[in-house]
């Protein structure tokens, strides 16, 4: 089946002093080719996934190079049945992916690439301690086998987690992942920063992984969690079957979804007994306007929670 929509996510970090000015020419660009996702624009450099029709997807990085000067983008490529974002934003940050005040510049220090190719067997080493960088909810989507959950619930804890956790090892084999790579970027720079010397991280994160290496070969176990409407994808960056609670924001799976305990639109198993009646009423409410829509044929255009802040 061909698929009618393309998604790539994409980032670089390097000095873009006229990031500002970026912005209305970047937005006017992604109207005019019926583009939608969120590019995120700050004196670091750039962070965005973006869907539309795959005539004007397989032209944009070319175009969006030349609007701002930046030509390591280092996209990748999905598809998507249904456009999987709402609307088209792009956003002036001082962080294109924000760790909080450390000391945390790529541009200046980062750890060691490994390609997809390289990657099992960097992660195979008994020696190697492998960190999975992203939050918890997006941990339990799925991850690599063995990898350490620093449970946090956003990426400006990290550093808490190294200096509690990890301080004690500097001379320790550090190998570490994230959905597209960027949150690595920053993780591996300040962890050179903190003393550790033997730093590495997955080129391209996970959605390269998954795109180049087949599931014979695969290390992954489960899922990779995206910020936009198709939740989650697998290998062949093909889309899982996960599903967003409209209750916690969190994903869920299709074995939650059978669950008593999950109600469409209203809560799932993690979140059922922690909302209050009233919570939930309004997100009964809410999805039974999100319905009538359905019914009249149209799209409920509230907030999505699947649309939260980028962080490939």
């Amino acid at each position: 089946m061909t698929s009618p929509f393309k998604v790539v996510a994409f980032y670089q970090f390097a000095h873009f002093p006229d990031f500002v000015a970026k912005q209305p020419i970047l937005l006017n660009l992604f109207h005019a080719r019926h583009i939608k996702g969120t590019v995120l624009l700050a004196a670091e450099g750039i962070n965005g996934t973006i869907a539309g029709p795959a005539a004007a997807i397989d032209g944009i990085i070319a175009e969006i190079t030349a609007i701002t000067g930046l030509s390591d983008l280092e996209p990748k490529y999905a598809t998507a049945q249904d456009m999987p974002f709402r609307r088209t934003k792009v956003r002036l940050k001082k962080e294109i992916v924000t760790i909080g005040p450390v000391a945390a510049d790529p541009l200046s220090k980062v750890g060691q690439y490994v390609e997809p190719e390289d990657w099992n067997a960097l992660i195979s080493d008994p020696d190697v301690i492998l960190i999975d960088t992203r939050n918890s909810y997006e941990y339990g989507v799925g991850s690599f086998k063995n990898a350490l959950d620093p449970q946090t619930e956003s990426f400006g804890e990290f550093p808490s987690y190294i200096r509690e956790k990890l301080k004690a090892k500097p001379d320790a084999k550090i190998a570490m992942f994230c959905t597209g790579g960027i949150r690595c970027e920053k993780a591996s720079s300040f962890m050179l920063h903190e003393g550790f010397e033997k730093v590495y991280h997955l080129k391209g994160g996970i959605l390269k992984y998954l795109e180049r290496i087949p599931p014979e070969k695969s290390l992954w176990e489960g899922s990779c969690f995206v910020f936009d409407e198709r939740v989650a994808v697998g290998h062949g960056l093909v889309q899982s079957e996960y599903s967003i609670c409209h209750g916690c924001m969190n994903p869920v799976s299709p074995m939650d979804r059978r669950s008593p305990k999950y109600e469409e639109g209203v809560c799932c198993p993690g979140c059922a007994d922690k909302l209050t009646d009233a919570q939930k009423a309004s997100n009964r409410e809410r999805q039974r306007q999100i319905n009538l829509a359905k019914a009249r044929g149209e799209k409920h255009l509230g907030p999505h929670p699947a649309e939260m802040e980028h962080h490939t």
